[in-house]
């Protein structure tokens, strides 16, 4: 693409994180390089040129790697006399927030008030309460979910609290209109207790179609997701435990097709005892897995008993293994390090066996850069979007609850998260499966069209079906 304002012999390099970035203005001639001009730039930090149509001007964007840096930039960049400014992108981008309401039926006229609102509502609110089933074709309910957190546990950040954790909120809301075309309202609660969180999503849930628990901290998140899913009649679902373990056992399926293994003959540790290891641990063993070892140093999150208590080693298969990470790890064919900070490192991985599978998606990014492993394993997944395969809860929650709410599921069951992660990890044909790809692209739009048939698929199959226990003894949750 032609750049204005920008020659195509300007210096571009990858590098830093799209969430640490400036926009840089510089006085510069057209066919004047920028690059060599700013030499405060580091060699990891990533250059682009932006268009810009000022005569004598150009603009960049920098990338870096975290806050230090970003300010390091913005302190050498002010100081430099060829620079004219250097914006923080996310703060201009965000300005706002990046979602809004607007009305599907515009108010031009009384008649239009009077349907919007006054006798027009009245009249449908009548309706309602006689046939109360007539509110999912006049009102937006089914289409509606409450994204719902206490910032009690985002990630990397821990406690940061409910007005810290709106961003987080208005992101997935975001994520969830622009993916799934779902209406999400973001509802940060100032709640001290699980009860309480419990009883303000009890009563506003007679508005939504879905609940949509997020960065909500363990033990209570278990607690507050049983409770409500057998209060409510509608999907109550925790995205950083269910939709994070679809992603990750599709990724695995295919992860080990590349290095010519099965998920039911490999070998597989959980590290860490972050909220998705125990669900992601039973969800593997449901996908086929024949042994999964499941490792954590510390308590257990969704029973809160202290690490006394436990074998270092918790066991879901019949591979009988104790001691610390390196024991554990000693001949297995894949790893997912979900661990904080990272207890995963380069040298536990030669302990692996021969071509081993790496996921390092410790928060908020793993101790060691990923390119140290790149003679060590043979497929390596990050939770960092620089990195390659990428792996994100987005790649399923807009499609999980996609398939919900158009089959009127009233929960999202685990033969749901299995469906997911199939037809997830079949989105990426033989053909186009690798080291380097190992799920679709998160904008690709079969992805939420392909997982929200699986679901819906799933839940019709329930409905014509006697209801039947499953397995794990949770019926049809």
């Amino acid at each position: 693409m032609q750049l204005v304002g920008a020659e195509a012999s300007d210096e571009q390099r990858v590098g830093g994180d799209p969430a640490f970035a400036a926009v840089i203005t510089v006085r510069a001639r057209r066919d004047e390089p920028v690059a060599p001009l700013l030499g405060f730039l580091e060699p990891c930090w990533g250059l682009r040129p932006l268009p810009w149509a000022v005569p004598g001007q150009k603009r960049v964007l920098v990338q870096v790697d975290d806050e230090a840096a970003l300010r390091r930039l913005s302190q050498e960049a002010l100081r430099h006399r060829r620079v004219l400014g250097c914006i923080d992108r996310l703060w201009t981008t965000t300005a706002g927030g990046p979602i809004q309401v607007r009305p599907r039926l515009p108010a031009r006229s009384a008649q239009d008030l009077a349907l919007l609102h006054t006798t027009g509502a009245n009249r449908l609110a009548s309706a309602i309460a006689a046939v109360p089933e007539t509110g999912r074709e006049v009102t937006g309910r089914p289409n509606r979910v409450a994204v719902v957190t206490d910032g009690s546990c985002v990630r990397g950040l821990g406690a940061v609290g409910p007005l810290a954790a709106l961003p987080i909120a208005e992101g997935k809301a975001a994520l969830f209109a622009q993916l799934a075309d779902i209406d999400a309202v973001p509802i940060c609660l100032n709640t001290a207790t699980t009860d309480e969180v419990v009883a303000v999503v009890r009563a506003l849930a007679p508005a939504f179609g879905a609940i949509s628990l997020e960065a909500i901290a363990a033990p209570g998140c278990f607690d507050i997701e049983r409770r409500l899913q057998d209060e409510l009649d509608i999907p109550v679902f925790h995205d950083d435990q269910h939709a994070t373990a679809v992603v990750i056992v599709a990724a695995l399926r295919n992860a080990l097709r590349v290095v010519s293994k099965s998920l039911a003959t490999a070998h597989i540790v959980v590290l860490g005892t972050s909220t998705t290891g125990a669900v992601l641990t039973r969800l593997v063993r449901r996908a086929g897995s024949g042994t999964v070892t499941r490792w954590f140093p510390d308590a257990e999150p969704d029973t809160g008993r202290p690490a006394s208590h436990l074998r270092p080693a918790r066991l879901t298969g019949p591979r009988r293994v104790h001691g610390g990470p390196a024991a554990v790890l000693a001949g297995t064919d894949a790893v997912v390090d979900l661990s904080d900070p990272g207890l995963l490192t380069p040298q536990l991985v030669t302990v692996m066996a021969a071509r081993p599978v790496v996921f390092t998606l410790s928060s908020p990014e793993p101790r060691w850069h990923p390119d140290l492993l790149a003679d060590r394993a043979a497929v390596i997944a990050t939770a960092h979007p620089e990195h390659p395969n990428y792996l994100t809860n987005a790649l399923a929650f807009p499609g999980l609850t996609r398939g919900a709410l158009n089959s009127r599921a009233p929960r999202i069951t685990t033969a749901m998260h299995l469906a997911a992660a199939d037809v997830l990890a079949g989105l990426v044909g033989d053909n186009l499966l690798g080291a380097h790809r190992l799920l679709p692209d998160i904008l690709d739009p079969q992805v939420v069209e392909t997982v929200a048939a699986a679901v819906a698929a799933v839940e019709s199959s329930r409905r014509r079906a006697p209801h039947q226990p499953t397995a794990d003894g949770q019926g049809d949750r």
